[in-house]
Order: C-alpha cells, then structure tokens, then sequence
C-alpha cells in the first residue's frame, strides 16, 4: 500500500492527497508535485502515513524542492506580473465586463490561471486567443466568486484583524441573518457585512458554540408552541390578548382575557337580572 501525504498549495488552501514516493518526508517541507494542471510547489500538511483504500490515479511527489525550483519560482512571479498587466489591458480594450483579480503559472509555464469576478457569464473567447497569441502557451479563464476574491487578495476586518480567510479558514460556511437574530445583533447589514460584501464569516462562531443543549430546545419549542395557542385565542371586547397568568395584571394594567372571559360564564344572569330593574318608568301624560 501506497503511503499518503496530505499537500497544500496556498497558506488556507484545500489539503490534497498524493502518493509520497517512498520520500521521507515531514510536516512543513516544500516539494514540487506533478498534478493535472502541471508543475507546482506545495507545502507538506500531512506527513506520509499508510492506507488500506487510497484513492484511485493518485499522483505521485516528484522530488523536494530544490534551488533551481525556488529560484524559477521567483522568476514566475515576474511573468505573472507581466501576464495579469497585458490581460487587464486586453479587457479594457475590448470593454468586458470583468474584473481580474489574480494570475497564476505552473512552474514549467504550460499553463497560465487568469482568476476574474463578474455578475453574469462572459464571452472571453477572444480575449484568450490574445492572450495565447503574446505567452505561447495554454490559457485558463477562471470564475470566482467575492469570497474566494477576498480570500485571495487579503485585507483587514472591522475587528482591525487580517481576514479569517486568508488566515485560517479552508472553506466558506453558509452564513444566514438568522446567526445575527440568535445573537441579539443589529439586523443592519451595512454592519454585519465584511470586505467581501457579504455576511462576515464570524457571525457563526459564537452562533454554533452558543447553541442550547436538545432538551433546552425542546423546552423552548414547548414553550412557543403554548405562547402560540394563547396569542392564537379571539380576544374580546376588541382587546389583544396577552400572556399573563389568570387572575394578575399584565403589563398595561388590564386583567387578562381568560380571567374576563370566566367571569362573563360564572355571571350572565346577574347581569339579565340589573337590566329588568333599570327599566325606566312610563312616562306620565
């Protein structure tokens, strides 16, 4: 059985399994990989350790990265540079509606990643042949969204901290305003947003590990469920009824509507009878 070590090409990156090659290899160590895009230099996560179903056409680690790997790696970022500033002029010059965020080369420069954020689906078609007429060499257009945006170019929160996710986060969590109306928070997205432009990602950590224990659910829900029956009930005399306990004042002084409603039941013919005796006499002609 192959052993398995766990890869990551970016600081938060996803964590990829490859076949070690029988290399000995340790958490940290820089080693250049041959994947389906070509050449890269990622970080070892996981150190090789041995599994009984590993996955099917697992790549194998190449070597530990060398001089000669880190000194064309310095030269790629020049001609990522070179590559990002001819593709953001050939977008202005075609008028296209996209926004380019990123460019990025395998390590042997046969293929060149062009990240871009826009609203809608783009006709680039002639935007790639001009870009592999000037670099020669296979062109991938790649749509993002404003997180994966955000998580690439970095930046600082409203808590003057770097972003969560270029930090440490390695996948984005659905973030509802329902986490904000668990925590008591205003309902304000201008807010709540982060640099991204949507819900910031932190409004889930308090939200999960401040959540009641099941049985405080279920006595919650128990609790709604009678709160409903009683707001539910027609209240008479055009009065709202309201949750108080039978026969105490609620909060605007009034008694209660099951109080008022009892005693209508336990004197309706008290009331028949005051109305016989206030029967006003006839009149004197």
């Amino acid at each position: 059985m192959p052993d398995i070590v766990g890869i990551r090409f970016k600081s938060c990156g996803k964590i990829y399994d490859f076949d070690s090659g029988g290399l000995a290899l340790r958490s940290g160590d820089k080693v250049v990989i041959e994947s389906e895009f070509g050449l890269n230099i990622g970080s070892v996560v996981e150190p090789p350790h041995p599994s009984d179903s590993p996955p099917k056409d697992l790549k194998k680690v190449l070597r530990v990265v060398t001089d000669d790997d880190l000194r064309q790696k310095a030269s790629n970022e020049k001609f990522e540079q070179e590559a990002r500033s001819f593709c953001y002029e050939r977008i202005m010059a075609r008028g296209l509606p996209m926004k380019l965020v990123r460019a990025e080369a395998t390590l042997d420069k046969k293929r060149i990643v062009f990240y871009f954020t826009a609203d809608g689906r783009i006709d680039f078609r002639e935007l790639v042949k001009d870009l592999a007429a000037r670099f020669k060499t296979r062109i991938e257009m790649r749509q993002i969204g404003v997180r994966d945006k955000a998580k690439l170019v970095g930046g600082f929160g409203m808590c003057g901290k770097e972003l969560c996710c270029k930090v440490f986060l390695t996948t984005f969590e659905p973030i509802s305003i329902k986490m904000a109306k668990q925590q008591d928070l205003t309902l304000n997205t201008g807010k709540l947003s982060g640099a991204c432009g949507r819900l910031m990602c932190c409004l889930g950590y308090e939200y999960h590990d401040g959540m009641p224990a099941p049985c405080a659910k279920e006595q919650q829900a128990e609790t709604d469920a009678a709160e409903q029956e009683i707001s539910s009930e027609p209240a008479e005399t055009g009065m709202v009824a309201e949750h108080a306990p039978a026969g105490e004042p609620s909060a605007d002084g009034s008694v209660a509507a099951a109080d008022r409603t009892g005693d209508q039941q336990k004197q309706p013919h008290k009331r028949r009878r005051r109305r016989r005796h206030k029967k006003k006499p006839p009149k004197n002609e």
